[in-house]
């Protein structure tokens, strides 16, 4: 198969260097999510500053700085699909980021998870073409990586709960069949999402440190497809409140080391 032909080479042909500079100052880290609904609340919600732009294809992405106290963080709309989304976070690196945290929402395959609760992916299975690109040929790959005991940990004394497992990884949402779901859920999947293997492989190709987590939304079962809080204007009170313990937990990683 042509997805087990990786090639380890860091130089690719295009690079993010080739497209952009490092910019001084730029945040070492970084928050974002896929809700447009969600990010223009966060906007509006806390004081911000354009620091710089860039694209993929045919839409462009602004990335803002939001200063709390002597700490500044920058923020950006993360793009919806594995491979766009992995192409613009490339360019947050070349830009200087160093620690990102990334959410979003995720379909759950178990009716008994709560709508707006947080899971935290332990591990995704790889059913989507670009994290081939950044690692070799696996089933799986590794989340959260090294972040994961000092989340939990921010989590616990906030008394916020969540659960952990694993999540299934696809690009391909109109073809999420049950035969596949019931594959996915006897391989231990309890969630769904369209980045996160390749957002994961990517940090473990590119050395950045990666905090992924989820708000649960649609429930996929074999009966019927539970739209619940999908809608972008469904629960926003929940959905600001897990921006802002985004934008806590980044402020509390950037003090950490």
């Amino acid at each position: 198969m042509i997805l087990e032909e990786f090639d380890p080479n860091r130089q690719a042909i295009i690079n993010p260097q080739d497209l952009h500079k490092p910019i001084e100052g730029f945040p070492k880290v970084v928050i974002s999510c896929f809700s447009r609904v969600t990010f223009a609340r966060l906007l509006e919600n806390y004081e911000h500053d354009e620091i710089t732009r860039t694209s993929m294809a045919n839409f462009e992405v602004i990335v803002y700085g939001i200063t709390i106290g002597e700490q500044q963080i920058a923020v950006f709309n993360a793009p919806v699909g594995a491979a766009s989304c992995v192409g613009i976070i490339e360019d947050l690196i070349q830009f200087g980021m160093e620690k990102l945290v990334l959410f979003g929402t995720c379909g759950v395959l178990n009716q008994d998870i709560e709508a707006t609760s947080i899971i935290i992916p332990t591990s995704a299975l790889r059913d989507e073409g670009t994290s081939y690109h950044y690692l070799p040929a696996s089933d799986e790959v590794e989340v959260n990586k090294g972040i994961l005991p000092l989340f939990q940990s921010f989590l616990d004394s906030h008394k916020i709960s969540y659960q952990k497992g694993k999540v299934w990884t696809t690009d391909a949402p109109y073809r999420e069949t049950i035969g596949k779901m019931k594959r996915r859920k006897e391989s231990g999947a309890i969630c769904v999402d369209m980045e996160c293997s390749a957002v994961a492989a990517l940090a473990a190709f590119r050395g950045f440190e990666l905090c992924h987590f989820f708000y649960a939304a649609d429930h996929l079962s074999e009966e019927k497809w539970d739209i619940r809080t999908l809608s972008s204007h469904s629960d926003l009170d929940s959905k600001d409140r897990i921006a802002d313990l985004a934008i806590q937990f980044a402020l509390f990683w950037e003090k950490a080391d």
